[in-house]
C-alpha cells in the first residue's frame, strides 16, 4: 500500500521537531515544506539528511521521491 501525504507528514513530525509541514504527492512521489529550528545554521544538504533521518527505512521502502524545501522558522516568516 503506497503511504498518503498525510503518512509522510507524520512520519516526519514524529521524529523531527517541526513548526510546520506541509507534504503534497501521488503515493511515490512527494513534494515537502518543512519548517524546523532544528535546521538553524544548516546548509540544505545537512537538513535534508535530518529529514531522511526522521524518514529512516520509510525512504528506502515506502517512498519513490521526496523532493522538499527546508527552512527555518525565521526563513519561513520571510519566504513562506
Amino acid at each position: 500500500m503506497l503511504p498518503t501525504p498525510e503518512q509522510i507528514r507524520e512520519y516526519i513530525a514524529s521524529n523531527l521537531a517541526c513548526e510546520h509541514i506541509e507534504v503534497e504527492g501521488d503515493g511515490s512521489h512527494f513534494q515537502a515544506i518543512i519548517v524546523s529550528a532544528a535546521f538553524e545554521g544548516k546548509r540544505p544538504i545537512a537538513r535534508h539528511q535530518l529529514v531522511y533521518a526522521a524518514l529512516g527505512d520509510k525512504m528506502k521502502a515506502e517512498i519513490h521521491a521526496l523532493s522538499m524545501k527546508t527552512l527555518t522558522p525565521e526563513e519561513y516568516k520571510v519566504n513562506g
